[in-house]
């Protein structure tokens, strides 16, 4: 009978103090990497798309053509400092075309947001049957183009040719679609066509993540549907909101395929009816880069400062509701 001896096992030794900095840094160096390759597609689209296009309009606007020699000499490419900017802030159809972007914003924004949110809560509410048929319906006119888009009202709009005109000519009703002062609604009306149904998934997307037991629970305390809408939906929806409304804004600003192409119907509409439309007359009528440059760092400046001011104010309520509670 032999008798077998076991060795007692031995823990092994802890890692060195000095190895725990450097397990750190190389997970961390691994993190910056792996960070680093999943967003160099995203820094090189905005390069792309929007800092270079930016740098090229910023450098486009110091610069002009101008002939030396009381206009005898070849075109010379001269440094002319902030003399673009003075003429485009003080040429009052530039001006002019900021004041009626300014107008198309205060009646088509409201309308935009009020109206999409009131149809995503009556498709939430389970009033309407056939939600997706519905969801579709209104989605369609997102999908057709802006140009195709204008151009079919464009031929509602023109007298002659209208079979709406000619249907309340018959009524004894005389309605001048580009006249003077419905002009402007025209043109909301074509953005409010061609956008409210996507507005309106996108806030009843937001709706459907409204946890159903908040809304159970307003029920109970004996809520309304309108109550219910307005007092528990509309408050969980309202970074969607903001969002709608800060994307619009964006896009308000930079009005100009439906006036361009209204302006071949009606003169209340002329070439520098928008900034964006200022923009494209300097560039490819008037053959003056350096004004249009200029022009689009103004409009640029602009958008990011409101954009910018609907943040913080959106920041600044939020805030202030937070403390309220």
């Amino acid at each position: 009978m032999t008798a077998t001896t076991q060795r007692p096992v031995t823990a092994p030794a802890p890692p060195p103090a000095a190895s725990a900095p450097r397990a750190r840094r190389t997970a961390r160096r691994r993190r910056l990497t792996a960070c680093g390759v999943l967003m160099t597609p995203f820094f090189a689209l905005l390069a792309t798309v929007f800092l270079v296009p930016v740098g090229t309009a910023v450098y486009l606007s110091f610069y002009s053509d101008d002939q030396p020699g009381l206009g005898f000499g070849p075109e010379q490419t001269v440094f002319v400092g902030l003399r673009s900017y003075a003429a485009v802030l003080t040429d009052p159809t530039f001006l002019g075309g900021l004041g009626t972007v300014a107008l198309y914003c205060l009646v088509y924004i409201p309308l935009m947001v009020a109206g999409a949110l009131a149809l995503a809560l009556l498709l939430d509410s389970g009033v309407v049957r056939l939600r997706a048929w519905a969801q579709l319906g209104l989605f369609l006119p997102h999908a057709v183009p802006g140009i195709i888009a204008a151009l079919i009202w464009l031929y509602l709009y023109t007298p002659g040719i209208s079979p709406v005109v000619d249907l309340f000519a018959r009524a004894d009703i005389t309605i001048d679609f580009l006249g003077l002062h419905t002009v402007l609604p025209s043109l909301v009306n074509i953005a409010l066509w061609s956008n409210l149904g996507y507005n309106t998934v996108v806030f009843y997307a937001a709706l459907q993540a409204v946890p159903r037991e908040v809304i159970e629970a307003a029920v109970v305390d004996g809520a309304g549907p309108v109550r219910t809408a307005l007092q528990v939906k509309t408050p969980l929806v309202r970074a969607s909101i903001v969002m709608v409304a800060m994307f619009t804004l964006i896009w308000s600003l930079q009005l100009f395929t439906e006036p361009m192409l209204l302006s071949q119907s009606s003169p209340m509409i002329n070439s520098r009816f928008s900034p964006s439309m200022y923009i494209y007359d300097a560039a490819f009528t008037r053959n003056n880069y350096s004004l249009a440059a200029a022009a689009s760092v103004v409009l640029l400046v602009c958008t990011i400062a409101l954009s910018y001011g609907v943040t913080r104010l959106t920041s600044r309520t939020d805030s202030a509701a937070r403390e309220a509670r």
